[in-house]
């Protein structure tokens, strides 16, 4: 397998670098080196559109276009569409494709205008200085020529604006995009529709049809699209925003925030009422305190990570939003980092700054960096004008603001090479610094594109006309309206070879990896053989220990021992203190070191920052409340926390009082008690997630309800048969300990995870989660559920009960995975899959 991988280029790579390539990017190219430069002709195709020697005649020959002028500051820029008066997906896909061609055609008979673009653009990829979104690197040059990852679509108060919008949604989807949506401007439940004489299902009814929209679409490729879900503090339906996704299986295919203001957290902080207001007529409808909010708010993301915050002030008042005469900002992209305009894209790309670290350690060399901001300046502007927008309206708005995002990957290595600690002040001061310099190079890069190329057509207007009513004091002239990202680099990062993804810690210093016979041992629940098992080393650790003479020990007996460790160094005693405190993980630090990294990058970033502040389970909400006052108070304009194990087998002791129901043929019907509680587990299985809620009394449990979306569906209707089934067995008095060897033993076809972790049925789910509750009440002794994670809640009534809280990668099942970057799903640093990279 290793001589097959290492065929595939004579680039110096690890072994993971290139599998994750060729899992995700090489698709028809037979080598690494073909795959990239692929990649980097097809960008600098670009050029062509810009060359004083070449006629728009030509370039547009047998191409519907519209070119549109506009002044700029060495005369009259020019604007190209494409798309322009093309209703049909396939007819404007043709046309652009003959675009492509006739551009083919150019460079055939002129290769001098991009010969030196593409060695520059050559150089900077292979040697991994710097990659673009994934989407760039999958398509460029290939058919689909869609390049950008994520979108913003407007949602208006109309039927046809919001059909429209589930329309839209799904071409992009189709094409691997994904979408943010803000649904503030529908109007709230039960409010009057003129038109109809009737009354409005409100935002969260509408989000319903968006998100089984996505779940029908993601059935045709390969993963579901990715969403965001906003609607604003002053919306009228706002409580029952926040708490939707507390329900099972709602809203599986949307992140969600809350886009909250000045005005808000002052009233949080005085305990003060503020206003509901109707968007369809702005008139005030009612009041809430704005203490009680932010509780449901922090409650909402300490249980299950949603709804985030977006302070969406921040965004419009700052340099996220330099074109606010093309309207506010109210939306962000999946994962939080990218907030645009309605119809703007992502077009986003990632320094490596472990590759511009002087030899000696002593400093960054900024002007190496220098160049390569510039060339990467150059690279994503040249992506919006080959790039295939699935829409007219997107291609109209991309090419208006012209907006990319710069940012940067490898953190965790460029400190440690420096000699930082993560959570020291130095590495703060050290980001303030770095990202200072990158943004003032790219403006300046910026600027300099503009001189040949024209300021972005939208200049006129923006915070960078002096003219402007939205002028805010300094009078530049760029090329791009906004310029810097902080985005989630899981896969590319991987691909370059790197173990921090974007500006996250590591994840781990060591960690356990399985070759194909020891994944198919674990799929049998055999152990794999130690000939099949074999460590993951952070290779910068990697030299350190070599050289340290592995501290005393045997390596493996090191490697092992921080395996054991939490895959961590930190409290290990052979290894001294400067070490273990240079080579800190994601839970090796505190929250608020964690949001501190953050704010510091996010000072001198025109977009916004992808970040995850990881907490461990034992994380209260005032914990978590501390992270968003935090955030907010230092100058972050969102914030992602995850607490560990919130994600996927949840364990929420809703306390709820309920009236009992008798039941007449019930045996259980006599019991004096008139309270019950509830258990509610949330597990994955091979046939998707499950929800299951026990409910119980003094006695044991009386009810469970299982759950498998999409309703509809035979599989769903069997699951909530069975749970009704297993209701009535417990009314007649059926002793639940003794059905929990017959729902374990049952297989199925499409077993979930690997040896100790495996589901093998949904019966075999709902045993896990029974069991668990058996013995969390005390109704059995202890607890085997194979599963080697524990949650510490649990852990205070039986220490003996675990329940799995690991979360695994949805493409290979490896539990060598983290929530990093801001995004909703985890990042596999196995197989390099991520949704947000």
């Amino acid at each position: 397998m290793e001589a097959e991988l290492k065929q595939l280029t004579k680039l110096n790579l690890t072994i993971n670098q290139i599998k994750v390539i060729k899992d995700k990017y090489l698709k028809s190219s037979p080598t690494v080196e073909h795959w990239l430069r692929n990649v980097c002709h097809n960008i600098a195709l670009g050029d062509i559109l810009h060359s004083e020697k070449i006629s728009t005649d030509e370039i547009f020959e047998d191409v519907n276009n519209k070119i549109i002028t506009y002044p700029s500051r060495n005369g009259m820029g020019k604007m190209f569409l494409l798309h322009h008066g093309i209703s049909e997906h396939n007819t404007r896909h043709k046309n652009f494709r003959k675009f492509l061609e006739n551009l083919e055609d150019i460079n055939a008979r002129n290769p001098e205008i991009i010969a030196k673009t593409e060695e520059k653009f050559y150089d900077l990829l292979s040697n991994f200085k710097f990659l673009p979104n994934s989407p760039t690197l999958m398509n460029a040059g290939r058919d689909l020529q869609q390049l950008s990852a994520c979108y913003v679509l407007p949602i208006g108060d109309s039927i046809d604006e919001i059909y429209t919008s589930v329309k839209n949604m799904a071409l992009i989807h189709q094409s691997g995009g994904g979408t943010g949506f803000s649904f503030s401007r529908l109007r709230p439940a039960g409010d009057a529709v003129k038109s109809t004489h009737g009354i409005s299902s409100g935002p969260i009814t509408f989000m319903q049809i968006f998100d089984k929209s996505t779940d029908v679409v993601k059935q045709g490729g390969t993963r579901r699209g990715a969403n965001m879900g906003i609607l604003h503090y002053t919306h009228p339906d706002i409580l029952d925003f926040i708490n939707m996704k507390k329900t099972p299986g709602v809203m599986e295919n949307f992140n969600v925030s809350v886009t909250i203001d000045d005005k808000f957290m002052q009233a949080v902080k005085n305990n003060d009422d503020y206003a509901l207001i109707n968007p369809k007529n702005k008139q005030v409808v009612g009041k809430l305190n704005a203490k009680e909010v932010w509780n449901k708010l922090v409650k909402g993301a300490w249980e299950t990570g949603d709804p985030g915050i977006i302070m969406i002030d921040r965004i419009n008042n700052t340099g996220s939003n330099a074109t606010p005469h093309l309207g506010e900002i109210e939306s962000t992209n999946p994962c939080g980092e990218q907030p645009l305009l309605p119809y703007e894209p992502c077009n986003l790309g990632s320094i490596n700054l472990s590759k511009f670290v002087k030899e000696d350690g002593s400093d960054f060399d900024y002007e190496k960096l220098r160049d390569c901001v510039y060339a990467c300046t150059h690279f994503l502007d040249n992506v919006i004008d080959v790039n295939n927008y699935p829409i007219f309206e997107i291609e109209e708005m991309a090419k208006k603001t012209r907006r990319i995002g710069l940012g940067v990957m490898g953190w965790a290595e460029a400190l440690v090479m420096l000699g930082i600690p993560y959570n020291s002040n130095t590495a703060l001061r050290k980001a303030e610094e770095l990202m200072k310099f990158i943004n003032v190079s790219c403006l300046k890069a910026s600027e300099e594109l503009a001189e040949r190329r024209g300021v972005f057509p939208a200049w006129k207007g923006s915070i960078y006309d002096k003219d402007s009513v939205y002028f805010r004091g300094q009078e530049y002239f760029p090329r791009h309206s906004a310029r810097t990202t902080i985005a989630p680099t899981g896969t590319i990062g991987l691909a370059a070879g790197l173990q921090g993804a974007g500006i996250e810690p590591f994840f781990a210093i060591v960690y356990v990896r399985y070759n194909a016979a020891g994944i198919d041992a674990l799929k049998k629940g055999e152990k794999p053989l130690d000939k099949d098992t074999f460590f993951e080393i952070n290779p910068l650790f990697e030299k350190i220990a070599e050289k340290n003479n592995y501290f005393g020990m045997k390596k493996e007996e090191l490697y092992i021992k921080i395996n054991d460790n939490h895959k961590s160094l930190l409290g290990i005693r052979e290894i001294p203190e400067i070490i273990q405190n240079l080579f800190l993980t994601s839970h090796d630090l505190t929250p608020k070191e964690h949001v501190m990294m953050q704010c510091s990058f996010q000072k001198y970033t025109d977009n916004a920052v992808s970040k995850t502040v990881n907490m461990k389970n034992s994380a209260t909400e005032k914990d978590v409340e501390e992270v968003y006052m935090l955030a907010y108070e230092n100058g972050a304009k969102g914030v992602t926390i995850y607490r560990d194990g919130s994600k996927q087998l949840q364990i929420l002791n809703l306390n709820e009082k309920k009236q009992e129901k008798t039941t007449s043929n019930s045996a259980k019907s006599e019991k004096k008690s008139t309270q019950e509680s509830a258990d509610y587990y949330k597990i994955e299985t091979g046939q998707g997630t499950m929800h299951i809620h026990i409910n119980y009394d003094a006695e044991g449990p009386t009810q469970i309800f299982t759950g498998l979306p999409p309703i509809g569906t035979e599989i769903s209707g069997l699951t909530s048969a069975l749970g009704i089934v297993l209701s009535k067995y417990l009314q007649l008095g059926g002793d639940p300990v003794r059905i929990l060897k017959h729902l374990n033993s049952i297989k199925s076809e499409r077993p979930y995870g690997f040896g100790k972790n495996r589901i093998d049925s949904i019966p075999h789910a709902i045993s896990i989660a029974l069991r668990n509750h058996l013995t969390k009440t005390g109704k059995i002794k202890t607890v085997d559920l194979g599963i080697d994670s524990t949650n510490s809640q649990i852990k205070e009534k039986n220490s003996d009960a675990e329940v799995n809280l690991k979360l695994h990668c949805s493409k290979c099942f490896s539990a060598n995975v983290g929530m990093v970057s801001g995004c909703s799903e985890p990042t596999c640093f196995d197989c390099g899959y991520s949704k947000c990279s």
